[in-house]
């Protein structure tokens, strides 16, 4: 070893020493302290025992055994008193991890699926066997066999055309996930934080709280009463000050949406030229009029069912059968007594209360049995005008919305 690197080696040796003196003479005691804190609370409950039975004077003119048994109690009671603090303590400092993201659940919806379990997909490429046809029942045998390679739609996405669905292989067909921020992470934390529960606490629950009012979506269409539930509520409960331009930007959006609403009443009723509105519904809140149970996806397919509907309710159900549907009558002969029956007047109560029931039952039946005629004759209808397409489908090539043709083709096994 040359002299230089033992130069080095001393000079670097000497002054870790150095260090090490320094450190221990100004921190050591504090080191062992924190050290030595964790033992002195688990052996406190006997050394404060002991202390407390040796304090005291022996005796007093009273039995030993007195005497000793009064020490044994002080000294139960001060160590299930130390380790309940202990314990306490521990619960308040070792707790629970926090996540803005979950709020502790560990789960969330699923973003892919948005909670129903099923999404969209489309077939990217698939192989087939020699001589079969880019079917559907080709396309479905290969899709079985792991012979084709799909894509997932998010439920965000929407084509406007009809494609086939399949459990979410993001939450597994459960429509929740894991959070992304608690995965794979230690969910506990510590802190001494909750040792104290500050007094904002609960004031931040109530600032948080949704109030279940059912009537506040019909009485935001009152500018007087959306002002109120905008602006005054969040200033009274909460304590928001807004400013002239937050308040400003808050009532454009209630124009906004309030305009949404008031064209979703128009789209509503159905009247000629919807579709053509319903169109601007769209663009004024794609993502509102993606879930709007009023917004048609299928228009065609609307019409034409609608257009069903109608011939349907114009034809004439054949008459009720005789021994079809049965209702759980209140009367019958059997409520009144036969004393009753021997007077002409509850005998002419029972006759006239016994047709009357009657009558309505009849009513109710037939119009139960119109219904479930018309609905099934809705049905059959409905199969026979879509079966000659099924029947295409089922010969012919799937066509472009379910499968995405490639520039280089399929390649066939």
């Amino acid at each position: 070893m040359s002299r230089g690197t033992e130069r080095l080696i001393k000079s670097v040796k000497q002054f870790a020493d150095n260090q090490y003196k320094f450190f221990s003479t100004r921190y050591g005691q504090q080191v062992i302290d924190i050290l030595e804190f964790p033992i002195k609370v688990v052996l406190s409950p006997f050394t404060l025992a002991f202390d407390i039975a040796g304090s005291a004077p022996r005796g007093f003119g009273i039995p030993e055994f007195i005497s000793k048994l009064s020490h044994t109690s002080v000294f139960a009671i001060a160590a299930l008193g130390t380790y309940d603090i202990a314990l306490e303590l521990g619960k308040k400092v070792i707790c629970q991890r926090n996540c803005r993201t979950c709020t502790g659940w560990q789960a969330l919806r699923c973003t892919m699926c948005k909670g129903s379990g099923k999404v969209h997909y489309q077939v990217k490429a698939y192989s087939l066997r020699s001589g079969e046809k880019a079917t559907a029942e080709c396309v479905a045998d290969a899709i079985a066999d792991n012979r084709a390679e799909l894509v997932h739609l998010p439920s965000t996405i929407d084509l406007n055309t009809p494609l086939p669905s399949k459990e979410c292989p993001t939450c597994d067909g459960t429509g929740v996930m894991h959070c992304p921020e608690c995965k794979h992470k230690l969910q506990v934390r510590i802190s001494a934080d909750d040792i104290m529960e500050p007094p904002w606490k609960a004031y931040n629950i109530l600032r948080k709280m949704d109030y279940p009012y059912e009537h506040i979506v019909h009485s935001m269409k009152d500018p007087s009463i959306a002002t109120f539930w905008l602006l005054t509520l969040p200033q009274i409960v909460g304590g928001f000050d807004y400013d002239d331009d937050v308040k400003q930007k808050i009532w454009w959006q209630y124009k906004e949406s309030m305009r949404y609403d008031q064209l979703r009443e128009v789209v509503a009723k159905r009247n000629p030229g919807w579709e053509h509105l319903q169109e601007a519904l769209i663009a004024l809140d794609p993502v509102r009029a993606r879930d709007d149970s009023v917004v048609v996806k299928n228009i065609p397919y609307y019409k034409a069912k609608k257009a069903l509907e109608a011939e349907v309710m114009q034809l004439d159900p054949p008459p009720r059968p005789q021994n079809w549907g049965n209702l759980d009558l209140p009367l019958n002969v059997s409520s009144w007594s036969e004393d009753d029956l021997k007077d002409p007047a509850k005998l002419y109560e029972m006759t006239v209360l016994l047709n009357a029931q009657r009558e309505i039952a009849d009513k109710l039946l037939d119009a139960q049995w119109e219904t479930k005629w018309r609905q099934e004759k809705l049905n059959e209808m409905l199969e026979e005008k879509v079966r000659p397409y099924i029947q295409n489908i089922e010969n012919g090539v799937l066509p472009q919305p379910i499968v995405i043709q490639s520039q280089n083709g399929n390649q066939k096994a």
